[in-house]
């Protein structure tokens, strides 16, 4: 996690919100809706995925690897959304350390090489990658079952490396906060209703209403 650092909002900004979530009444819909609704009220425009919702087709097929490989209209979509947001939150649930394989598949296609990141002029693809994304800060929302204290010392908190320094830090976006939300499984209403007001502050701080013109 990092210290919040907002985006200048005079005017609005497209914020990319993704939600991997199979089951609708899951905590991790409630935190979308909340990011879905923060965002709005504050005068940004919000492009909303629920990966589920929509059957997203995860599998990667060999002929999309190449760089300038043919894609299918609907992932040339996402990857238009992708290359133009000025933010990006995930938001998933922690399993096995990983985000949902669905997910993970948005990723493998949308997250392409020429569109997320490329390699420099001779580079065969051993050097580091320069990222393209022009997003001014990603966050990630997440859920689990696994106490913060065992998650650092028995896991390691993967899914901060995976984001932070596997995803984002090589696409270009280097603004980056991540949140775990636990234990969910013995959490109450209460206390899911003081979660879900540190989203809106969260997301209120790094995208904050858009400013009055004078």
């Amino acid at each position: 996690m990092t210290c919040k650092s907002r985006i200048n909002t005079i005017f609005p900004v497209k914020i990319l919100i993704i939600l991997a979530h199979p089951h609708k009444g899951s905590f991790n819909h409630a935190i979308a809706d909340v990011t879905v609704r923060t965002c709005s009220e504050n005068g940004h425009e919000v492009i909303f995925h629920d990966l589920y919702e929509e059957d997203f087709q995860a599998v990667l097929p060999d002929t999309e690897i190449p760089k300038n490989a043919g894609v299918p209209a609907i992932i040339e979509n996402h990857c238009k959304e992708l290359t133009g947001a000025d933010g990006i939150v995930l938001i998933h649930p922690d399993w096995w350390g990983q985000p949902p394989a669905i997910l993970k598949g948005y990723i493998d296609r949308v997250f392409r090489p020429g569109v997320a990141y490329e390699f420099a002029e001779g580079d065969s693809g051993e050097g580091v990658p320069i990222g393209l994304l022009s997003a001014k800060a990603a966050l990630v929302f997440n859920t689990s079952n696994t106490p913060l204290q065992r998650e650092l010392e028995a896991f390691g908190d993967p899914l901060q490396t995976l984001w932070k320094n596997c995803v984002f830090a090589l696409c270009g976006v280097n603004n980056f906060y991540r949140k775990m939300f636990s234990v969910m499984v013995t959490s109450t209403d209460e206390q899911r209703k003081v979660w879900l007001n540190e989203v809106a502050e969260t997301v209120t701080q790094y995208f904050p209403p858009v400013k009055a013109r004078v």
